[in-house]
């Protein structure tokens, strides 16, 4: 049975923060919690009821700091963060196939997705594939920082994310035209960067982005690489 994330935003940064939890189960994990909200996000898992068990990270963000090392020392949930983006502080330290058990049966598969970040993950759930910067509405997330590579984004995308089911719904890490969610399909035939590209089309196509850098990038990234907290605690 295909459940959907609560889906939640943060209107500085653009990102959406996930909270996972299956009827009648009380274990929850959340994806890409943004500082600013931990108190509207735990508020959230109290109001129905849930316990969070794993707090996970998409890749080391560059335009916010993350609430996971404060989720994880208020409630006690396992910190989980790709094994390539220089987390160290994460007791779990993810790599492509792994699984993530939580709650009573629950499991979440790890597709590592690199070319935003060179240790970019994805996470597949019940149907639900939540895709970080990796694959965004009618988008992709940009490749010129942090060990992006526009070549590696093209295979992630191509080789792993549109070989899933077409139904598979997609729900990205940020958004700036007001779109919430997306399927493969729909992103696989109409996709404005891909869809229908080569490589080399797409190659060329991102590296003429001539992007400004995140305005946080050189707060964001240190902080995120500690979980959000200040170094040392």
């Amino acid at each position: 049975m295909q459940v959907n994330p609560i889906q939640l935003f943060d209107a500085e940064s653009s990102t959406y923060t996930y909270i996972l939890a299956a009827p009648g189960d009380p274990g929850a994990a959340i994806i890409d919690p943004v500082d600013r909200h931990w108190q509207r996000d735990l508020a959230h898992i109290e109001r129905l009821g849930l316990r969070l068990t794993h707090v996970l990270e998409t890749h080391a963000h560059a335009d916010h700091v993350t609430s996971a090392g404060r989720l994880r020392a208020l409630t006690g949930a396992r910190a989980c963060v790709p094994s390539g983006c220089g987390i160290p502080p994460a007791e779990v330290q993810l790599e492509d196939g792994d699984r993530i058990a939580f709650g009573a049966g629950e499991e979440i598969a790890v597709i590592h997705t690199p070319g935003h970040t060179a240790g970019s993950m994805c996470y597949l759930w019940r149907g639900n594939l939540f895709s970080g910067d990796t694959l965004l509405v009618d988008g992709c997330g940009r490749t010129d920082f942090q060990g992006g590579s526009a070549s590696a984004l093209y295979d992630s995308i191509t080789r792993k994310l549109f070989t899933l089911d077409e139904a598979t719904r997609v729900w990205p890490g940020h958004d700036y035209k007001g779109q919430s969610v997306t399927t493969i399909g729909w992103e696989k035939h109409h996709n404005a960067r891909l869809a229908g590209r080569s490589r080399e089309d797409f190659v060329a196509l991102m590296g003429a982005l001539n992007l400004p850098p995140p305005k946080l990038i050189d707060i964001a990234v240190p902080a995120n690489r500690q979980l959000g907290l200040p170094h040392g605690m």
